[in-house]
């Protein structure tokens, strides 16, 4: 399945291989979502002194980084001086309890961990909801190592408030995983797709149907309210911070 879509809203930067606008995909209501507003991808820290460049024409002013502070201390390269970067840890590994069902056995690879992390921990996507929502004018860029999960987390609650389609949503999760021979080429190691998919299959499912399901699963105004989402953030994420008009917000 691919949507006519997906090339359109593909974000072309030197070192990135899996970044895109999340505008232009179809809203149940047959509108789309605006360009321009959010954007995911894999790391920034890949990015090549002229993808910068690229980047600041898309008119992304700020990225929010998903990861954990050790994966940041990794990075080397230098960042633009227009740029403001937002750390936010989406995982919290100190909740040792939630993560031994879901590290070790790889399950962390997969969106069969994303209802539970959301049920468990909801302040943590809430805080890396909030950093987009508020964070300076201009687009926000929001990336996790491989743009997959932590980044498909976000992706998932953002397109789900601006009332994206069920097969939309679902197709730009897949994108990802239709790139893996480009991202395992890019980090010079062997596509694990296949290896997630039989993962999944094991539980009684896919790599798609996981998704499908913690999409369907997702309650979305439940999640605002245990995050603990401000006011003036909840009109920021059902409007795409102003960029939907609010006669077609979904907002309740």
């Amino acid at each position: 399945m691919e949507q006519s879509g997906t090339k359109e809203r593909a974000f072309r930067v030197e070192g990135l291989v899996n970044a895109r606008d999340l505008g232009g995909l179809e809203r149940a209501d047959g509108t789309l979502t605006p360009h321009g507003v959010f954007f995911r991808s894999d790391n920034v820290d890949r990015i090549r002194p002229d993808g910068w460049q690229q980047v600041y024409e898309a008119g992304i002013r700020t990225v929010v980084d998903l990861r954990q502070p050790g994966e940041r201390l990794k990075d080397n390269q230098k960042r633009p001086a227009w740029l403001t970067t937002i750390n936010v840890d989406l995982d919290g590994l100190e909740n040792t309890d939630f993560w031994a069902d879901y590290w070790d056995n790889g399950l962390v690879g997969t969106a069969l961990y994303f209802l539970p992390h959301l049920n468990e921990m909801p302040e943590r996507a809430g805080a890396a909801i909030s950093a987009i929502l508020n964070a300076p004018p201009g687009g926000v860029l929001f990336h996790c190592m491989g743009g997959r999960d932590r980044t498909g987390i976000i992706a998932m609650i953002l397109l789900s408030a601006a009332n994206g389609g069920t097969e939309e949503i679902v197709d730009d999760y897949l994108e990802t995983v239709r790139l893996g021979d480009v991202q395992a080429a890019s980090d010079n190691r062997n596509n694990a797709e296949s290896l997630l998919n039989e993962l999944c299959e094991r539980h009684g499912t896919t790599t798609e149907g996981a998704f499908r399901t913690a999409l369907a699963g997702l309650d979305l105004h439940g999640f605002i309210e245990a995050a603990g989402l401000s006011e003036s953030d909840r009109a920021a994420l059902f409007s795409w911070r102003g960029s939907i008009p609010e006669s077609q917000s979904m907002r309740l």
